[in-house]
């Protein structure tokens, strides 16, 4: 008698790849919120690089970046308190023993994954807005007759512009850690504002 071995039952992502038509999506990121992400790296960038150079027009383009940011952040606060879902800080921003949780999740490599910030990547944010603001506040300060010449705040700016730059390549990192443990690029999911929906045991 003849046997037959039976073919592997086929899953979603075998017919996806078959038919050659694009996995499934949802929208996470609100066009927004992806204006004021990038916006703000931007500003935080050149505002870092025109700080390096004493000419005028430098200096302008630093004082200009720096507004720029203090309005690109001030947006983002009002927009997480009256924006979509996801564009929340009652979303994003957990408890701390809940960001805690997760840290013990990825010491075990159990962490969940999460649709829109993970606890981690939530207080990452409230930090870089809080610093950006900081360090574009502190600017703003040092160039008024009351504080115009005063070393500790120029010295406080140049503290907080680099600390700014600290947690920014932390975000990155994590943005890249992230990205490769749950397989998915989240640099595009940012620009496209789409992620794949959530599948069972992720935290939506």
């Amino acid at each position: 008698m003849r046997r037959y071995r039976l073919a592997p039952r086929a899953t979603r992502a075998d017919a996806v790849a078959q038919t050659g038509l694009k996995p499934p999506t949802i929208r996470v990121w609100d066009p927004l919120v992806r204006i004021a992400h990038w916006s703000l790296a931007g500003g935080v960038v050149i505002a870092w690089i025109s700080g390096k150079f004493p000419d005028r027009f430098a200096a302008a383009l630093h004082d200009g970046s720096g507004y720029a940011v203090l309005g690109v952040v001030a947006l983002r606060l009002a927009w997480g308190f009256s924006g979509p879902r996801y564009a929340r800080f009652a979303q994003f921003v957990r408890p701390p023993a809940r960001a805690v949780l997760y840290l013990k999740q990825l010491a075990a490599r159990s962490e969940p994954r999460y649709i829109g910030h993970n606890p981690l990547g939530g207080w990452m944010i409230v930090a870089l807005l809080s610093t950006a603001a900081l360090a574009a506040g502190s600017g703003w300060l040092y160039t008024t007759d009351r504080f115009w010449g005063e070393a500790w705040l120029e010295q406080l700016h140049h503290f907080l512009a680099d600390g700014l730059l600290l947690l920014a390549g932390l975000h990155v990192a994590g943005v890249v850690f992230t990205s490769a443990r749950h397989g998915e690029n989240l640099v595009l999911a940012m620009l496209s504002g789409r992620k794949r929906p959530p599948r069972p045991g992720d935290e939506a």
